[in-house]
């Protein structure tokens, strides 16, 4: 196995010491163990993570290309500095490469757990990251669509021929799956791995701050919106992929922003709306009535959505919690009651945001979530 640690010109100079150290220190365990230093504001690059990664990505290559390694036989993994993997992970990940028939051409995705200090952050936190797992769960049953998220495996030889994760955009990960895809010309998949990883959750100092640091991290994940463009830009172009996969990643793309961006606040304020609106637009007492019956009938179906969700993921958290007090798991479900104003304010609210600001034009740069160890 070799490591890289991904550095920045920019790092503080204590944060390259220590990674010179973790270098010195772990390298007899590893065939090879590199700290790359990737330069500010090299030309066409954003300061994004993808810039970052990329330089360590062309870094290995000459590495392999040096020692003869075919990049076929090299699966690359990209985790973030607070990603925990088990013991279990690569070999879970070799075996996954080793029986997908198309390996080079693949991604690997595992379920994200946002756990590490999942008991020391705000209830919103905890169960907007909660939430977070159960959409990605959700999302891993339907293999056909599924897009690489977060910490993730993929074949080098892919990367390589896709010309590596993109440097000037802020959805590195997403960005890389749709432009592995259209490289290929629709012959890209995303395979589920029956693993999952763990990191940590959004914590500052303090209730407030940490809300902000939230909001300010799903509005950059919302930005990912700028696939929507440059792919449906991208299928008209790929004249070998045929047009009912280009509708399909189509409408995926736009179901998924969409709904970011308008559910959450649907849900909470769609039976206010005939007050708000019916004397204005003199709706008649039948369309009130039928318009209730529906909203009704939504909550009823969120309700049992979020019953699967609290069940599903208090597997997950209680697992390897034995130090949390039982008072504190007892009230866990219970906490979800905040759910609908916390999805509203840290999910619907930063997707609007992030799609009025690149309809206005505005610009986004890379910004790391403050995420403290306490």
């Amino acid at each position: 196995m070799i490591v890289i640690l991904a550095l920045e010109e920019l790092s503080p100079e204590n944060i390259k010491k220590e990674a010179r150290e973790v270098r010195n220190l772990y390298r007899p365990m590893f065939k090879e163990f590199f700290v790359t230093i990737h330069p500010a504001d090299i030309a066409g690059e954003a300061r994004v993570k993808g810039a970052n990664i990329s330089f360590a990505a062309k870094r290995a290559e000459k590495y392999f290309n040096k020692h003869n390694i075919a990049f076929e036989n090299v699966i690359v993994s990209c985790f973030d500095a607070d990603t925990v993997v088990g013991s279990s992970y690569f070999a879970c990940l070799t075996y996954s490469f080793l029986v997908c028939p198309g390996r080079t051409r693949a991604s690997f995705q595992p379920v994200p757990l946002y756990k590490n200090n999942i008991w020391r952050v705000p209830l919103y936190a905890r169960i907007l990251e909660m939430g977070a797992t159960s959409f990605q769960l959700i999302e891993s049953t339907n293999h056909d669509l599924l897009v690489s998220f977060s910490s993730h495996s993929m074949s080098f030889k892919a990367l390589a021929d896709a010309g590596y994760w993109p440097v000037d955009m802020i959805s590195d990960d997403s960005g890389i799956y749709w432009k592995s895809l259209l490289n290929f010309e629709g012959d890209f998949q995303v395979v589920p791995m029956p693993m999952t990883i763990s990191m940590d959750a959004t914590e500052s100092s303090g209730f407030f701050r940490t809300f902000t640091e939230l909001y300010r991290q799903k509005r950059r994940w919302a930005w990912g919106v700028e696939n929507l463009p440059l792919a449906i830009r991208g299928f008209m172009r790929a004249k070998k992929m045929r047009l009912k996969d280009k509708i399909k990643y189509s409408f995926k793309l736009f179901d998924t922003y969409f709904i970011w961006a308008t559910m959450p606040i649907l849900l909470m304020f769609l039976g206010l709306l005939p007050a708000i609106f019916g004397h204005f637009f003199k709706i008649d007492a039948v369309a009130i009535f039928n318009l209730g019956r529906i909203t009704v009938l939504l909550f009823q179906l969120s309700s049992v959505m979020l019953i699967i969700t609290v069940f599903i993921t208090s597997f997950f958290l209680f697992k390897g919690s034995d130090h949390i007090p039982l008072y504190r798991k007892v009230l866990y479900p219970m906490e979800w009651i905040f759910f609908p104003f916390v999805t509203v304010f840290l999910t619907g609210f930063p997707a609007l945001d992030a799609q009025i600001r690149m309809m206005l034009g505005k610009r986004m740069e890379f910004r790391a979530t403050e995420k403290v160890r306490g």
